[in-house]
Parts: C-alpha cells; structure tokens; sequence
C-alpha cells in the first residue's frame, strides 16, 4: 500500500448531502411546504456564509443560525431550533454514496483512514453511528471541535497530529470539493485526490 493514512471529506464524498430533501423533511413540522425557490433563496444566504466560515471570519454557531434567522423571524422560533431540526432531518435521510462502503471495506486493515470534515458534530457523529462507519475510522475530525476548517492548513496539521506525525508523502486526501479539500491538502503538503463524479472543472 503507497499510504499509511487516507483522510476521507464527508459530505459528497462518502456521504450523500441532499439538504433541499433535509429542508423540505424539517419544515414539514412547521407546517411549511419548502419550495424550489425557497430553497434558492436559502443557497443565496447560506453560501456566502460557508465561504466565510471557511476563511474564518465567523464561527460555526454564527452560521448555523444566520442561515435561518430569516425563517426564525417567519415562524417565530429561535434560529437555533430550525438549526437543530435541520441537523435531525439530515441524519435521518443521510445514506453513504454509491461504491462507498465497498471501498472502505476495501481498505479495512490496509491503510489507516480518517475524516476531515467542515460538517457540524452532531450530524457527523449521528451519519456515521446510523450508516454503521464509524468503526471504519481511526480519526474523525471536525472544524466545529477543531476551530479551523478547511482548506486552513491548520486542521490538516491537527489531524495529522493526532495521527501521530506520519510521513506527509504516504498520506492521502480525498475530497469531492476543489477549493477546501484539494487546494487544503495541497497546502499541508499532502497528496490528493479529487472525486469529481460531475465532471465539475
């Protein structure tokens, strides 16, 4: 085997993330029937808040409940709750991508692996515990616990810490995302890996 350790990205790596389906699940116990265009206009919020979640400009908890603080006002909730429920209905549609099982299983007992993930604790360590990977892992990572995310070298550099410094040449990152999970791991002097099923360039 080339590598001693391969660190895995969750969402859209080894996890489906369909969060139209998570938002309309959750919004069906406040009697809302979610649309496509409402959904457009959640992206139009939620994105830039991931960009600057990512850059660090603001914390985990900023963004989970400034992308639903206009809802919360709608609905008279804190944006905290619709947060939580969002989280809930994610893990309970969450199932890993075609071919992901297969190749954990694969690598089970050759390589030692982890997850990287800019994904929010509670939803990872549920997906994980309910689609019965965690045992898969050595390491599981998350910018939430850790602070930074990525692509800052910084959560490259704690991961492979608590790894135990192994070589950087014999470590893998795989990563559906150009920008955070290529250019991160290209950053920490780490090989790549870029699953990009949607011929994305």
């Amino acid at each position: 085997m080339k590598w001693d350790w391969i660190f895995f990205d969750a969402d859209e790596t080894l996890f489906t993330f369909d969060s139209f389906s998570g938002l309309q699940r959750m919004f069906l116990d406040y009697s809302v029937t979610f649309s496509a265009e409402d959904f457009q206009d959640y992206q139009a919020v939620n994105k830039p808040l991931w960009v600057d979640y990512q850059n660090g400009a603001i914390t985990s908890l900023q963004l989970q409940h400034q992308r639903f603080d206009g809802w919360a006002e709608r609905l008279n909730v804190p944006p905290g709750e619709l947060n939580a429920a969002f989280m809930n209905a994610m893990a309970e549609i969450c199932s890993p991508l075609p071919g992901a099982v297969s190749l954990l299983d694969s690598l089970q007992g050759k390589v030692k692996m982890g997850i990287i993930t800019n994904g929010f604790t509670s939803l990872q360590q549920t997906r994980l515990e309910r689609t019965g990977l965690r045992d898969h892992f050595d390491l599981l990572i998350i910018s939430e616990e850790v602070g930074v995310a990525k692509p800052d070298a910084r959560i490259f550099d704690y991961a492979l810490a608590q790894a135990g410094n192994p070589d950087r040449s014999r470590v893998l990152m795989v990563g559906d995302t150009a920008e955070s999970d290529i250019r991160g791991g290209v950053n920490a002097g780490l090989a790549t890996c870029w699953f990009n099923p949607h011929q994305r360039e």
